[in-house]
Parts: structure tokens; C-alpha cells; sequence
């Protein structure tokens, strides 16, 4: 398998590794309709995935809800699971209580903190490892401040660290409707403050956003404190897959924070990457080559995933 895009062939997964994450849901990707330039359109993809054995997705956009996209979706591929979502950036009104109360209602499962407009996002002066490919949104984000309409940075937590009203107020309505928190591109800090309140408020389900991306950084340590606190560490296949860490590292991780605690995810739909079809099984060929189990791999792939994505009990 290649560790970065455009330096080998793309990589194809095997019949093995297919059947292995066979019923998974794909918790993180981007597809079209979006924003940007997207490999595949959602109704396009539904039907790839049933093809291939995987059981639904979680559509993600950093600007848009999208529960009535995959309530059309689910009505176009009948016992397809996709699953919408809504993502706290300032196109929704940052931390904003009634949008996600309208995307509760609406059937949303997932929902987002700050991603492009967290405040850490905005502040984070890490740059990328050398040759590491940049996020997609990265180009509109610019674009948008050119033009003078750049979100203000939306804030979780207050100067002295505490969760604030208002991400209390999310967070109740996250538990009320049963729906499953994802921390976003918060900072390693704001996390802990925010999985604390979560657990507080009654949220059953929370999944810490891609730990080992650039401007989350997670270390062990901490991954191994939230995982006790009940919250799932996502592994994402472009995380590594670009360079922005190392396989080793990302590998590493899951070993110390152990299997149970983390879920597969791909990230994928950009143009430039694997088919998001084949990032689950992709990463199951990774992980069993580097000597985890069938069994820790259906874990992460299929019972975490299909936990989070509301559907641990359809089956």
C-alpha cells in the first residue's frame, strides 16, 4: 500500500478485507454535493457501498446539515444507511443551540464542534509535515477571508478553560435527541473540558475527531484518559495515508490506547485519493499486517462504527 498519494498507484483492497469490514458504517468522508470538488456524488456512492458489503456513511460537510440529503438518500438506495449530520462552523451560527435542535429534529445523528472555524483551527501554528497534502476547505477558507467574510472563531470554552453556557446548552440538546458528539478541530485542552461536560450532560455517544491530525495532536497520555471517560478514538485513513503523521505512529496509538477504543473512519472524497469504497478495508489490511486481530479490527471497523452512527442495534 502506498503511504502518500500521487507517489504509487493507488491501492486496492482485497476480497479478505472487504469481507472483514463488511457492515460498517463510514463515520467521517465528503462527497458531493459540496463546496468543493468531491471524487463521488452520495447516491453514486450509497450504491457502491451496498455493492461492496458496507451498510451506510455519515455525510460530513463543514458548511451545510445534511439530514434531509440523506434522508433522500436512504429513499434512493432503500436499506442504505446514511446518516446526516451538522458541523458547528460560523455557516450555522458557530455554537448554536437551535440548529442543532432543527438538525435533531430533522434526523441528524452527528454532530461536529468547530472544525474550519474553531478557534485552535484559526490559532493553530503548526505547520504540516513536509509533503504532506493540505486539507481541501483550506483554499475556499482563504478565499473567504479575501472577500472580507471570514467567520469570527467560534469558541467552546472561556479564557480560564470551562466550558461555556452555550456549549452546555449544545450538549444538552445532543443528549436529548441521543445523538452522538464529535470534538471537531477543538485543541487537546478544550477536548478534555468538552468530553467532561458531555459525560455531565448525559451524552451517550462521543468520538474524539481524528486525534492524530496536525492541529489536534493528541498524545497518548490523553488519548488514553478520554478513552476511559467513554469516548472513542477515531483513526482516520487520510491522517496518515497524506503524511500528516506517520503509520507507525497511528499505529502505535491504537495499540496503547487499545483497539475497543478506537473506530475506523476513511475521511476520504477528495479527487486525489483511494475510492472512499476502499478506506475501510484499506486501513483493516494495515492493521492486519501489522499484526492485530480479525476480531480488534471488526471492532473498530463495524461495532464501534455502527455504534456511533445510531445503528449498533439494527441488525
Amino acid at each position: 500500500m502506498t503511504d502518500r498519494p500521487g507517489t504509487h498507484p493507488i491501492p486496492i483492497p482485497s476480497d479478505e478485507a472487504r469481507e472483514l469490514v463488511a457492515g460498517a458504517y463510514d463515520i467521517h468522508l465528503h462527497i458531493a454535493p459540496d463546496l468543493m470538488k468531491r471524487r463521488v456524488d452520495d447516491l453514486t456512492l450509497a450504491s457502491r457501498f451496498a455493492e461492496v458489503g458496507l451498510s451506510g456513511f455519515v455525510l460530513k460537510s463543514h458548511y451545510v446539515p445534511t439530514a434531509e440529503r440523506a434522508a433522500v438518500v436512504r429513499r434512493a438506495v432503500p436499506g442504505f444507511g446514511a446518516v446526516g449530520a451538522i458541523t458547528l462552523n460560523g455557516s450555522v451560527g458557530g455554537m448554536n443551540p437551535i440548529a442543532v435542535e432543527i438538525a435533531g429534529r430533522g434526523g441528524a445523528q452527528v454532530v461536529w464542534l468547530p472544525t474550519v472555524d474553531s478557534a485552535n483551527e484559526r490559532a493553530c501554528t503548526a505547520s504540516g509535515p513536509e509533503g504532506a497534502t493540505p486539507p481541501m476547505w483550506m483554499q475556499l477558507q482563504n478565499e473567504l477571508r479575501d472577500a472580507g467574510m471570514t467567520a469570527d472563531p467560534v469558541d467552546v470554552v472561556g479564557p480560564d478553560g470551562k466550558v461555556l453556557e452555550i456549549t452546555r446548552q449544545v450538549l444538552r440538546v445532543i443528549a436529548a435527541h441521543d445523538m452522538t458528539l464529535a470534538t471537531g478541530h477543538l485543541g487537546t485542552e478544550e477536548i478534555t473540558a468538552v468530553v467532561d461536560a458531555a459525560v455531565e450532560e448525559g451524552v451517550r455517544r462521543i468520538v474524539v475527531t481524528h486525534p492524530e491530525f496536525t492541529s489536534q495532536r493528541v498524545g497518548v497520555e490523553r488519548q488514553r484518559e478520554l478513552a476511559a471517560k467513554g469516548a472513542l478514538l477515531e483513526r482516520c485513513f487520510t491522517t496518515p495515508y497524506t503524511g500528516k503523521v506517520s503509520w507507525e505512529l497511528w499505529l502505535e496509538n491504537i495499540r496503547a490506547v487499545g483497539p475497543e477504543h478506537s473506530v475506523l473512519s476513511s475521511d476520504l472524497g477528495q479527487p486525489f485519493n483511494p475510492p472512499v469504497e476502499d478506506g475501510l478495508p484499506l486501513l483493516a489490511e494495515r492493521l492486519l499486517a501489522a499484526g492485530f486481530t480479525r476480531d480488534e479490527v471488526r471492532v473498530m471497523a463495524v461495532d464501534n462504527s455502527r455504534r456511533l452512527a445510531g445503528a449498533a442495534d439494527d441488525r
